[in-house]
């Protein structure tokens, strides 16, 4: 399958094309529609640009035409300035996006849009990103063959190493966000304000058994 990248239309398509009609949505449709269009051609320029991998032969490379940009562009897009990471990072990508032998274009470069969709900002983010695209290749793996079992044995199987996957991607997640905080503690302040003749009391407050009684502490 043959995925063609999405090109924005400068005109809208005819409703008559070639003697065929075609349906006109609605015009609340059709500004919904635009409306996202927008927001989706907005993150789009905002997007980091990185290379796409290249496999010829046995030759990876990038495809960007000028080679030493394109190294530059791929280190950036994975938080790191050392060449040694990211051709290794690189030769994991195209491993966990492989399937054989076979190196494989496509799911390499599926794997390198999901490292680069997380935008890490240094190695360990970068190594915590390749695991979570290997997690998640592999769960999708397993949710294939859960619905395509045969028996109970290997629908249990299949159940047991997808609920495994699920979770272990869910807690890299929080493992990210955790790191990405560095720690830092939440301070809630709170401010209490006390209306002319009244009173702020801190602390524990007991109230006694009857009226004019009152507990001393």
């Amino acid at each position: 399958m043959t995925v063609v990248p999405i090109k924005k239309q400068p005109d809208a398509p005819p409703l008559h094309d070639a003697g065929k009609f075609v349906p006109a949505i609605s015009p609340e449709k059709a500004e919904r529609e635009e409306a996202t269009l927008a927001k989706h051609y907005a993150r789009r320029k905002k997007a980091p640009v990185v290379p796409r991998i290249k496999v010829s032969g046995i030759q990876i490379t990038n495809d960007h035409t000028d080679h030493s940009v394109g190294c530059a562009l791929l280190m950036e897009a994975m938080g790191t300035t050392s060449d040694d990471f990211a051709k290794g990072m690189i030769g994991q990508l195209v491993n966990i996006g492989s399937q054989g032998q076979v190196v494989d274009e496509s799911g390499t470069n599926f794997a390198l849009a999901i490292v680069g969709g997380i935008a890490p900002q240094d190695q360990v983010e970068a190594m915590l990103a390749a695991q979570m695209a290997a997690v998640h290749i592999a769960t999708m793996t397993f949710a294939r063959r859960l619905a395509n079992v045969d028996t109970i044995p290997q629908q249990d199987s299949a159940e047991k190493t997808f609920n495994k996957l699920a979770r272990t991607f869910a807690a890299q997640v929080e493992a990210l966000k955790r790191y990405r905080s560095k720690g830092e503690q939440r301070v809630i302040v709170e401010r209490v304000t006390v209306e002319k003749g009244g009173q702020a009391i801190v602390g524990n407050v007991a109230h006694g058994g009857g009226v004019g009684q009152e507990n001393d502490r």
